[in-house]
């Protein structure tokens, strides 16, 4: 099984704008679950605790192998996602491991 995480620091100062990306990210990625079937589960959670260095948005996504994975990156309606993610982050961090 491999894991994806990855992190994104949003390019929005303000809290009501990093809010609302935040929610429409979670939105798009949760959307992603009925629609690509070599997700295995798939969490989005934003920040909820604001210490100085903290990202604003991560993913943790589970695929059966690297294959699962590399289909999930990509499918078109993943795609669709990421234009929007790319649109409003400043910053993005990835790691994929085995469990």
């Amino acid at each position: 099984m491999i894991r994806h995480v990855v992190s994104w620091r949003l390019a929005a100062e303000d809290a009501a704008t990093k809010a609302e990306q935040s929610a429409q990210i979670a939105a798009g990625l949760n959307a992603l679950v009925p629609v690509i079937p070599e997700i295995r589960s798939l969490t989005v959670a934003s920040n909820s605790v604001e210490i100085a260095g903290n990202w604003d948005v991560v993913l943790i996504a589970d695929y059966d192998d690297v294959a699962g994975l590399e289909a999930y990156i990509a499918h078109p309606e993943h795609q669709k996602v990421v234009a929007y993610v790319r649109s409003v982050v400043a910053e993005r961090s990835a790691v994929d491991f085995e469990l």
